[in-house]
């Protein structure tokens, strides 16, 4: 079975199993108090080369909507791109842990938030009768499979300080967008502006676990109420804490989002020489939308291969991701039949 639905159908890394088995052997101060839980605040402020506040939770909808929660208030906005994790696919939680602030979906051209669109939407502060501008929410890389360069966030950081609102990352594939920028995972985030990053570990190679990444000074004073709050202080938080030391060790997070990368420009390039396949946007991490004639599609499915038809189901769309583990092989073996289908 080749599997190009999502990078979470992938397994675990084996470097992320061994920590775990390890991490399972004697006992530990729970709640976080482990030496693992420190060591992994420890390299986490070594990779971003800043001192920072960092607090593992399980899922990325949790890193997401904590971390807003500390910079909106229940009557605040929080601007998004309209097919952003957090409008589309977190069924309310950012309003849920905000206590009520509203998401202002944008049109976002190939995944990303245009600064000049987002000034013109910033609009109504200190009007009693609307929601009141609090925070602006990246996806890197982004729905579409594109990356925001260190530039592109930094106009938009620009804004959001001209207007004193606070600046999210929703990375649930930072390492995808830090593999293919080439930069520094510092000018990838606080370099640039960004003052709360959910770093995600789970679709590159952990079981579950992300962290909730604070770069602006006093940002964290409540967020260990408010995780806890929110269910997310985990008794035995050193299995979460093994999954990112292991993930950090080594630079085993930018290797598996390199390999996730090569295969999804192996697979794009290949789909793009096919008669009557159209890639929609620029394939710059590990995720592919096309447009395929339908008799392929159909022919693919019927193979066994596993995919996601996207958008609009009318025009044959579809979605392909690699993975930490993508076997070329199997990239190989999907590009043969699509190529048989073709033809």
């Amino acid at each position: 079975m080749v599997n190009f639905c999502s990078d979470n159908t992938a397994g675990a890394a084996p470097e992320i199993m061994r920590a775990l088995e390890a991490a399972n052997g004697g006992t530990a101060t729970p709640y976080g108090n482990d030496d693992l839980t420190r060591r992994v605040q420890a390299r986490l402020a070594e990779v971003f080369e800043t001192e920072v506040a960092a607090f593992p939770v399980a899922t990325g909808t949790a890193a997401n909507a904590l971390a807003l929660s500390l910079m909106t208030p229940p009557y605040g906005a929080v601007y998004c791109a309209a097919q952003a994790h957090i409008q589309v696919d977190e069924c309310g939680a950012p309003e849920f842990y905000t206590g009520g602030a509203k998401l202002m979906p944008m049109d976002a051209p190939q995944g990303k938030i245009l600064p000049e669109d987002l000034s013109e939407a910033i609009v109504d502060a200190g009007v009693v009768h609307a929601v009141q501008p609090a925070a602006i929410s990246l996806t890197q890389a982004s729905e579409a499979g594109t990356v925001y360069t260190p530039d592109e966030v930094g106009a938009i950081s620009e804004i959001a300080r001209q207007h004193a609102l606070g600046l999210h990352m929703d990375g649930a594939r930072f390492a995808n967008a830090v593999a293919s920028l080439g930069c520094s995972p510092a000018e990838a985030s606080w370099k640039a502006g960004v003052e709360a990053l959910s770093f995600g570990a789970t679709k590159n190679g952990a079981f579950a676990a992300e962290a909730v990444v604070l770069f602006k000074p006093g940002l964290s004073e409540s967020f260990a109420y408010r995780r806890k709050r929110g269910g997310h202080l985990f008794s035995k938080m050193r299995f979460l804490s093994a999954q990112l030391d292991a993930y950090l060790e080594d630079e085993l997070w930018l290797r598996n989002a390199c390999h996730a990368n090569a295969m999804a420009e192996r697979l794009a390039k290949g789909l793009g020489a096919l008669p009557g396949v159209e890639l929609l946007y620029p394939v710059e991490a590990n995720e592919i939308f096309a447009r395929l004639p339908e008799a392929a599609i159909a022919g693919l499915l019927s193979q066994g291969f596993e995919f996601y038809r996207w958008g609009d189901p009318t025009k044959s769309e579809v979605r392909l991701v690699t993975a930490f583990n993508t076997d070329p092989d199997d990239v190989e073996t999907f590009l043969s039949a699509a190529h048989a289908l073709a033809a």
